[in-house]
């Protein structure tokens, strides 16, 4: 298996800045799209523990849009072979003093990349952080 071969890594550096710019904004159809249709879908967030695309769609649906804005600090994308990837970011919230992490696995399907399981959490201030 070949790590990190140079057009997929482009493609899915492509839809992970997707991703973001949707995540931002709030764009739930596209934040739909790249996930996976599937009841084996995970999304481990910060407050929720989401199984299945359904329960997925319905977390999107409610969430509140105020203090999506966020600085990407730092991204590791490694692709396996032509149909897996992985991303993981490092970001922090406008006004947030905390990092915050997000790890996804991606999988090429027919219908191009998806998010198959995804997992973010945040972390508290280093000790003597103001």
């Amino acid at each position: 298996m070949e790590v990190n071969l140079p057009d997929v890594l482009d493609e899915v550096t492509r839809c992970s800045e997707r991703y973001e710019r949707a995540l931002v904004s709030n764009d739930v159809a596209v934040l739909d799209e790249l996930f996976w249709d599937s009841p084996h879908t995970l999304r481990y967030g910060v407050t929720e523990n989401l199984h299945g695309f359904a329960e997925i769609c319905a977390f999107r649906a409610g969430r509140p849009v105020a203090g999506l804005a966020r600085t990407v600090l730092k991204t590791a994308i490694i692709t396996y072979g032509r149909d897996a990837a992985t991303v993981n970011i490092e970001f922090q919230r406008t006004g947030s003093d905390k990092t915050g992490r997000q790890s996804q696995t991606w999988m090429r399907f027919a219908q191009g990349w998806r998010v198959v399981a995804a997992h973010v959490s945040l972390l508290a201030p280093s000790a003597g952080t103001p």
